[in-house]
């Protein structure tokens, strides 16, 4: 596509706009390439069918009856994989956390074309009455809630610690045709010494609009009191 053609650019403007261009098209074609590597990891281990509290849908419904459902169950029909958003919320995080309802506000604007492809589901902590609650407040119609409190697959899945600090995680499942569960994939925020809390920035777009001014996102961090 043609580049921007303005009379005022400067010459210095124009050569570090053309090097930015060919360093934002080399990432995209790393991002290509780490997603392709994605798509080939070999099968991963097949894992407990884990239950969950779910109560009824819809933010206007009551927070009973609750009833069980499994991991396995979270797939709607053959042939499809389950994404798993895991919320900062339960046990030891006693407030729900502002970055993963960032995310989560707006995955739920966009949870219905997902779902189009594979199954979405969000897992917490907390108990139902304290997410649905939330959820209300934040006007998530459209995302489905479990709580995981009384079992081990935060833990297991390295988005909960032994004291119940908790941390914000997607993963993946694949079912096979027995029924059978296997973990795919797991992406944290913290994936190296340098990288705190960015991990799994690609999910939002709100930091890549920041990024794209001149103050970028600087220390501003998200907040739910908006």
């Amino acid at each position: 596509m043609r580049q921007t053609n303005l009379a005022t650019e400067s010459a210095e403007y124009v050569s570090a706009r053309e090097e930015l261009r060919q360093a934002e098209i080399e990432l995209m074609r790393q991002r290509e390439r780490v997603a392709a590597m994605r798509r080939e990891l070999p099968p991963g281990p097949v894992v407990e069918d884990y239950v969950f509290e779910e109560g009824p849908s819809g933010l206007d419904a009551g927070d009973e009856p609750v009833r069980q459902v499994r991991l396995s169950e979270l797939f709607t029909r053959p042939g499809r994989d389950l994404i798993v958003y895991h919320l900062m919320y339960g046990k030891r995080q006693t407030e729900p956390c502002p970055m993963c309802t960032m995310w989560l506000d707006g995955l739920n604007g966009v949870v219905r074309h997902v779902t189009r492809n594979a199954d979405f589901a969000v897992v917490a902590a907390a108990g139902l009455p304290e997410l649905r609650a939330h959820a209300r407040n934040r006007g998530w119609r459209n995302l489905r809630l479990l709580s995981a409190g009384s079992g081990t697959f935060k833990y297991d899945l390295g988005s909960e610690d032994a004291e119940g600090g908790q941390d914000s995680t997607l993963s993946v499942f694949t079912r096979d045709e027995a029924g059978a569960v296997s973990h795919f994939y797991s992406v944290h925020p913290r994936m190296a010494e340098d990288i705190g809390e960015r991990g799994i920035d690609l999910f939002s777009p709100v930091w890549h609009l920041l990024d794209l001014t001149p103050r970028g996102r600087g220390e501003w961090y998200p907040g739910l009191d908006y």
